[in-house]
């Protein structure tokens, strides 16, 4: 089944646990206005003769060879196609990604937001050449530019597939239908003992997003870039959750689990998720609340200290043909970068059940980012506070 196949891939990434990606609808296009100021790097002007092999870092599921499903291998015909052996590192989380594209061994990586923006912060990452990369002019737009992947307008990545954090809840359990993040949040006690909540740090954006309809005098503009007031709003508010969670999730099989038991029935999953726990019997569904919802994208950049970074460039092209990208996108269980890869999907309502073309959809999608001292939403008397304080306030949160 394509699908539990897409989930396994999904899974076996730890569901890009300590991941974090994009900007807000507020924040969402370059991060000029942020003060990051990367150092200047110039993007490569005109591709020369392949090296003959690429070392890649990635997600589980993004570079497959027909070694874990003789029918899933798009790296194959790419390497007879541009004679580009294709060496792959599988990276369980971003902070991995990071250390590995700082040894200066690999050419290019699947990185999520919390790694992109590092990755160009610290020179580990070069701009990208779009002229070089012939599939990227049709790339969704809402994919292009952001402030996980550009800087001033200066791309340094193609950008894979997108995703949102939906709301999954029991409807035979959960009465009245929720409309909110407030059934998880302020309404938790309603569930308590059965809400569940996805594991990692990244989620604390989560309650900030519901805090910035919630308690507008906060002032949360991005949830992503909270200052001290905002952040210890959402972790108090995280806090008190805590108390009602029966489970937070990295695991998808525990998931689907909970939620056919009764353990679980209501809390954040994945669409990916979502489909394959009805497909199982339970009775669920799965939506963007009104506030909206945080979600994921994924950019493939090339390494400043790449060795092989003609074979790089044959590869972020490949990725995001049309017939590829149809492929990953359905494997993995997310929405292509591509527009021309949802006519090829075997699923024909593949991108439909993904939004994958629906860019209204995804305005009020708060990508994944890296949260950083200079906040993101252009705010410049008042500092951030860091993705490593995330960390540290998480381990607090659940005890």
């Amino acid at each position: 089944m394509r699908l539990a196949r897409s989930l396994q891939a999904a899974a076996a990434a730890t569901l890009l646990l300590a991941a974090a990606a994009c900007g807000s609808s507020d924040s969402s296009r370059s991060s000029s206005s942020t003060g990051l100021n990367p150092p200047d790097l110039k993007a490569q002007s005109k591709l020369g003769e392949t090296e003959g092999e690429v070392n890649l870092i990635a997600w589980a599921g993004y570079v497959e060879d027909g070694s874990n499903d003789p029918e899933v291998d798009w790296v194959s015909d790419f390497e007879k196609q541009t004679g580009c052996s294709v060496n792959t590192k599988t990276a369980a989380s971003s902070d991995e990604m990071v250390k590995l594209m700082k040894t200066g061994q690999y050419d290019a990586v699947s990185a999520s937001g919390d790694a992109s923006l590092r990755l160009i912060a610290s020179g580990d990452a070069v701009p990208v050449n779009t002229d070089l990369v012939p599939n990227y002019k049709d790339v969704f737009s809402g994919l292009k530019d952001g402030s996980w992947n550009s800087v001033d307008g200066q791309m340094y990545g193609i950008p894979h597939g997108r995703g949102a954090n939906l709301l999954m809840y029991n409807t035979e359990k959960v009465d009245p239908a929720p409309t909110s993040w407030a059934a998880v949040f302020d309404d938790a006690s309603t569930y308590t003992g059965n809400v569940t909540a996805y594991d990692s740090p990244i989620y604390i954006a989560d309650a900030a997003l519901y805090l910035k309809t919630a308690q507008p005098d906060l002032g949360i503009k991005d949830p992503y870039a909270l200052d001290q007031k905002q952040f210890d709003a959402a972790v108090d508010l995280l806090k008190q959750q805590n108390t009602h969670i029966g489970e937070y999730w990295s695991d998808y099989l525990k998931e689907i689990s909970a939620f056919k038991s009764g353990d679980s029935v209501i809390g954040t999953t994945w669409q990916v998720i979502a489909n394959l726990t009805a497909a199982e019997g339970a009775e669920v569904k799965a939506f963007v609340p009104e506030e909206g919802s945080t979600g994921w994208s994924d950019t493939w950049m090339i390494s400043a200290k790449a060795e092989h970074p003609n074979c790089a460039y044959k590869w972020l092209d490949w990725i995001i043909s049309p017939e590829v990208n149809a492929q990953v996108a359905e494997y993995f269980g997310e929405a292509p970068a591509n527009a021309k890869a949802c006519e090829l999907t075997s699923e024909k309502n593949f991108c439909a059940t993904y939004h994958a073309t629906d860019e209204s959809y995804w305005k009020n999608i708060a990508f994944w980012n890296t949260p950083i001292e200079q906040c993101l939403d252009g705010r410049t008397d008042v500092k951030c506070v860091p993705y490593a304080q995330w960390v540290q306030a998480w381990t607090e949160i659940k005890g």
